[in-house]
């Protein structure tokens, strides 16, 4: 999840993205996610002063799920029973200081983060896995994928930026954006280890996300793994232009564009969401 005002994130106006009086977007909204299933095993990795937490759902090949900024796994809940049907094995991970994972006086960082969920696969002796990330976590996806190769088999990267100049200017009283922040923030409230640090955790989370990613074309198409680079039609947040130019700078990238969701496509419609998710999981 992205932030400006209450969702703060670096601003820009990009007047190619922006409706034109014939051509407003639809009102949408985010349900919550349904209730995730018992996990087979759960726990937390220490790793460069925090401890990680990760659930593990079902057997087969499998796929780590990285959630947005101020998210949690729970919020895979639509996501995680159509894997384990599908024969794979999902597992989900709070990024740093989000969830159940506790974090450091440090800074928050991609890299950083990315490096915990490596210690997660370590800790599982997972070698390599299919990984899937929505906002923050498909720039983690990304990131793993550039800097980790070995360890991912193929990344889904659903509405996420690689550099500051992807991400669009939002109105921070948009409905859709205040319920989905005041749920972000009585869960954190319920998993956290530290409940009482939400502004404190906001303020590192903004802090990162004023300053990162800020990959370069050069950097990007260093990526040898599969990538579908996914964006909703309605995205609050990501640019149209700046998916395209990801998609085209990735040398292994496939574009997919999901119609009639935004940036909580798979709250709104999960089963639109699962099919494309599948269907590259499985692909050759």
């Amino acid at each position: 999840m992205k932030q400006n005002g209450l969702f703060r994130k670096r601003k820009g106006t990009f007047a190619g993205d922006m409706p034109t009086a014939n051509d407003e977007p639809p009102v949408l909204d985010a349900p919550p996610p349904a209730p995730l299933p018992a996990s087979d095993a759960s726990g937390h990795v220490p790793h460069d002063g925090a401890r990680i937490w990760y659930a593990s759902y079902g057997e087969g090949p499998p796929v780590i799920l990285l959630h947005g900024a101020f998210g949690n796994g729970e919020d895979w809940g639509n996501q995680v029973p159509a894997l384990m049907r599908a024969g794979y094995r999902a597992i989900l991970v709070d990024s740093r200081g989000h969830g159940r994972s506790t974090r450091d006086a440090g800074p928050l960082g991609y890299e950083r983060m990315a490096a915990d969920v490596v210690a997660v696969m370590d800790a599982l002796r997972i070698d390599a896995a299919r990984v899937v990330g929505w906002s923050d976590g498909a720039i983690l996806s990304l990131v793993l994928a550039m800097k980790h190769p070995a360890r991912v088999a193929r990344a889904f990267a659903f509405a996420g930026n690689m550099d500051l100049s992807g991400v669009k200017e939002v109105d921070p009283t948009a409905p859709i954006l205040v319920r989905a922040f005041a749920r972000a923030k009585a869960a954190y409230a319920r998993l956290s280890a530290t409940p009482g640090d939400f502004a404190e955790f906001s303020r590192a989370v903004n802090t990162m996300m004023a300053t990162e990613p800020s990959y370069a074309a050069a950097d990007l198409a260093r990526i040898g793994a599969r990538v579908a680079v996914v964006l909703g039609e309605h995205d609050e947040f990501i640019t149209r232009a700046h998916v395209d130019y990801v998609a085209r700078t990735i040398p292994a990238a496939t574009l997919i564009l999901l119609p009639g969701v935004s940036h909580f496509a798979p709250l709104q419609k999960p089963r639109d969401f699962n099919d494309a998710l599948l269907a590259f999981l499985g692909g050759a």
